[in-house]
């Protein structure tokens, strides 16, 4: 099998492992898809079914990143890094395993970029729990976070790499997308805030 699409098979599959959709099952009897945002994902997790089961969502979402990254990586370096990446999040998002309703793939993404960009994605992120911590709004501070990405990138990664900037714009292009209700949401200040446990 050629090497490009073992990558692109293999970190699709690793991102089509929901872990909101798996511990709801598994631990509430529930599918966090049919209640709050819809979402499989770690903030959906977090209204649903609380913090607990919501930290650990996010953190199994990081991982799939790490893990899809560190294959690709092995494989065919940094292009397969971005390989990886791109469909680890595809993945995430559109898992076929459940009918293509995923996640917003924030944390995944930002699996991804700690493994490639540590420095910026960290700084990028605390900036985006910043946002969190001052608007409560988790779509805002997850978006900002993202876009800043890139911005960093140019400002601040040297020797500067094209490539991973233009990786970094499609992740963030990715995450924009999926976020479009939301940014729906914010404009009409309808937005759920943080702490608001949906049923």
């Amino acid at each position: 099998m050629n090497k490009t699409i073992f990558i692109a098979a293999i970190s699709y599959l690793i991102g089509n492992f929901s872990s909101a959709y798996v511990l709801g099952r598994r631990l509430k009897k529930t599918d966090v898809r049919k209640y709050g945002s819809g979402n499989a994902g770690a903030t959906n997790a977090l209204r649903v079914f609380g913090v607990k089961i919501g930290l650990i969502v996010f953190m199994l979402d990081i991982l799939k990143g790490i893990i899809a990254s560190a294959i690709g990586n092995k494989i065919l370096g940094f292009d397969g890094i971005i390989i990886a990446g791109i469909f680890v999040v595809l993945g995430h998002d559109w898992p076929i395993f459940l009918k293509f309703k995923g996640g917003k793939g924030i944390a995944t993404s930002l699996g991804v970029m700690l493994y490639v960009q540590f420095p910026i994605a960290l700084i990028c992120t605390l900036i985006g729990f910043l946002v969190i911590g001052i608007t409560k709004y988790v779509s805002l501070g997850s978006m900002i976070a993202t876009l800043l990405v890139p911005i960093f990138i140019v400002l601040f990664d040297r020797p500067f790499n094209f490539k991973l900037f233009i990786f970094t714009v499609i992740l963030a292009s990715i995450a924009v997308f999926k976020h479009r209700s939301n940014i729906s949401r914010l404009m009409n200040g309808k937005e759920s805030k943080l702490g608001q446990r949906i049923q």
